[in-house]
């Protein structure tokens, strides 16, 4: 089973978006392992912390680095993506020429209330991802519109449709891994 490491960007308690982080990571469950990264609590990028690192920030490379692949989960703010998920792009892809993020299988997918989804804020970090070597999945995307109670608070999916969808999704995501997957090293048991 692939581990994913999973970025939802958005904070708020009741995120449209870490509903549909859950609802994929249900349906992906005898598939992909899902990893939830705690970007919230990250300090500011600052390069001059790399002298004593923060324990937050290696602990987010050593999650990143230990992932088969990686989903961002984003709302779209003022046709971007959140700083937060910024924020946690730039540590793991630091320091220079160290970055967690490198050949990284990557899907993004994104969740509003409105009508266009996240399709401007997907654009633009679509724009921004390759600069941290990340490799991105291009078909299908998920700008998500999420209209009240299409997905239950027991993360089924009420429409036939939009669950063929997403059912599709994984797949192609899982597909995509396994086509671009990096080959990690054994584990070196500790002596």
């Amino acid at each position: 089973m692939k581990n994913v490491a999973v970025l939802v960007a958005s904070l708020s308690a009741n995120s449209v978006n870490r509903k549909l982080a859950h609802t994929l990571e249900k349906l992906a469950e005898d598939k992909l392992k899902f990893d939830y990264l705690d970007i919230a609590g990250l300090p500011y990028y600052n390069n001059d912390l790399w002298a004593n690192p923060p324990t937050v920030v290696t602990e987010l490379k050593r999650r990143v680095e230990a992932a088969d692949a990686a989903l961002i989960v984003t709302p779209e703010y003022n046709r971007s993506f959140p700083g937060v998920l910024k924020n946690a792009l730039d540590w793991a892809s630091r320091p220079y020429a160290q970055s967690s993020w490198k050949d990284m299988p990557t899907a993004i997918v994104g969740a509003t209330p409105g009508a266009t989804g996240t399709a401007a804020g997907q654009g633009h970090l679509r724009s921004v991802l390759p600069v941290y070597g990340m490799l991105v999945m291009g078909q299908p995307e998920v700008y998500f519109n999420m209209k009240p109670g299409l997905i239950t608070d027991d993360l089924e999916v009420t429409d036939d449709t939009t669950l063929a969808f997403l059912n599709g999704w994984v797949q192609s995501f899982g597909a995509f891994i396994e086509r671009h997957g990096l080959e990690k090293a054994p584990a070196i048991a500790a002596e």
